[in-house]
């Protein structure tokens, strides 16, 4: 089979990407999916309480504005549908090819092409854009005695509706961003819960509220207010990135919000002192929340401020040496990010992708790879925000990505980023991230590559300054050579 685009994956970057090349007229392409829907992440996960932590307005395509949404924060269900509904109306469903996991990825200089061999057959295509996202492949501890645990195991991304948690001891592994909106739908499900808390988390007002019926009608009948409404919680997002960059008084602001959020909904103090995060704020994800809190404050929740250590038989043995017996255990703890699952499947000229990113991801204009001609990444390297929308980065890549389609059809021969130029962006990347509360801010992250320490996830400055730098294609920093 063959194609002119292979885009791999389809959550919110490989549609966009699909559908503004069908908006353009251009149908020679397939996006490779391994599962049996379009979403990705939204697809993936449907825990209790799943939703988003960017409001809806801003957290959907700007060529497809939603003027419907239910919430300030739209509930994960919704999301998939919006996206559901753009894969149909937008005409891309007819190109998505499902169970068609990647199982290896080879370019040929013969063929002047990328080979794509998936479960689903192999392809043959002129491009290649990876498209598969960071939240895809569940980190799942390394806890002594799991596999034996009797009861259900369940990590969030992997929820399953039919394992019988009402009445039940349920233990929860995880303080961030998804353990803070299941534990509150367990809390008000479970006879116990035990939420193992390995690190503190710093939690910020949420804010969330339903729109008036008058509000969406209003906002459905003025498109302009709708973008009105947009680029207000744009700018408002935006301004969060002096607090990362530890710029004061935006920091201590920030800190002191979140300490007051801390005290007015936590009365014990012991309670308060444990709950209370030793490192500085910003350096790990903040979570949004205005119910977590008072779900950890129930005479049935316990707070264990100390990780899972093992577990023997149904009985779960914290780092402390407290014991739990319990009946299920909700893993809440991220996806391996930092390390592409996809990376050692992908072989470019010289080696695999894999191998390319040893030391940590790396991309010029965090979208193209030295050594793999042709090839494209959305969501990787140094292209997700930690304060404002991952939507809009992902447009400003997509637009980079168009920029060198076109230019790929005056050209006629691959592209491929010159090691020089990639390794120019990264040291500006790393100069960028030095003193940013990510690295400098006294804790460990996802952001951050295991090995290398580098901060490999964020773009370290504002999304408006990213946009400035890499949504234009210019093809100097390539070299075109013959396949």
């Amino acid at each position: 089979m063959r194609a002119d685009v292979a885009i791999v994956g389809a959550g919110f970057a490989g549609l966009g990407l699909a559908i503004r090349l069908a908006r353009r007229g251009f149908g020679d392409f397939v996006v490779l999916e391994r599962a049996d829907d379009v979403g990705g992440t939204w697809r993936d996960n449907r825990y209790p309480g799943v939703s988003c932590d960017v409001p809806s307005h801003l957290y959907s395509y700007s060529f497809r504005p939603a003027p419907d949404w239910s919430r300030v924060f739209a509930p994960g269900e919704e999301i998939h549908d919006y996206l559901r509904r753009a894969a149909v109306e937008e005409g891309v469903a007819p190109h998505v090819r499902y169970g068609a996991e990647m199982w290896r990825a080879r370019w040929s200089p013969a063929e002047g092409r990328w080979e794509v061999t998936t479960a689903a057959g192999t392809w043959w295509v002129r491009v290649l854009v990876l498209a598969a996202g960071r939240l895809t492949e569940p980190r799942v501890p390394d806890v002594e005695g799991l596999d034996g645990f009797p009861g259900p195991v369940m990590h969030t991304s992997r929820w399953d509706d039919d394992v019988p948690l009402d009445g039940a001891r349920v233990g929860v592994v995880g303080t961030g961003a998804s353990a803070a909106q299941v534990i509150p739908r367990l809390a008000e499900r479970a006879s116990e819960l035990v939420v193992f808390q390995r690190t503190p988390t710093w939690v910020v007002p949420r804010g969330d509220r339903p729109y008036s019926p008058g509000e969406r009608r209003r906002l459905a009948e003025h498109p302009e207010a709708a973008r009105a409404l947009r680029e207000e919680i744009f700018d408002d997002a935006e301004r969060a990135v002096d607090a990362r960059r530890r710029v004061r008084p935006a920091i201590d602001e920030l800190r002191a919000r979140a300490r007051r959020h801390l005290r007015d909904q936590i009365d014990d103090p012991d309670l308060r002192a444990r709950l209370a995060p030793g490192y500085e704020i910003g350096c790990k994800r903040i979570v949004l929340s205005d119910e977590l809190y008072p779900a950890l404050a129930r005479d049935d929740v316990t707070l264990e401020d100390s990780a899972l250590a093992r577990v023997e038989g149904r009985t779960a043995v914290a780092a402390s040496g407290a014991r739990y017996d319990l009946d299920a255990l909700v893993l809440a703890t991220g996806f391996h990010a930092a390390r592409q699952p996809y990376a050692p499947r992908v072989h470019g000229r010289r080696g695999t992708l894999a191998e390319h990113w040893a030391d940590g991801m790396t991309a010029f204009a965090s979208t193209s790879v030295h050594g793999f001609p042709n090839m494209f990444v959305l969501d990787g390297p140094n292209a997700s925000l930690g304060h404002n929308s991952a939507i809009y980065m992902i447009e400003t890549q997509i637009e980079y990505v168009l920029g060198a389609l076109d230019h790929l059809a005056r050209a006629g021969e691959p592209l491929e980023v010159s090691a020089a130029a990639e390794r120019a962006y990264v040291r500006d990347v790393d100069a960028a991230a030095r003193d940013t509360v990510w690295l400098a801010g006294g804790c460990r992250s996802w952001y951050l590559d295991e090995a290398s320490g580098r901060l490999t996830l964020l773009w370290p400055g504002s999304a408006r300054s990213f946009r400035e730098r890499n949504a234009r294609f210019d093809p100097e920093p390539y070299r075109t050579h013959r396949a």
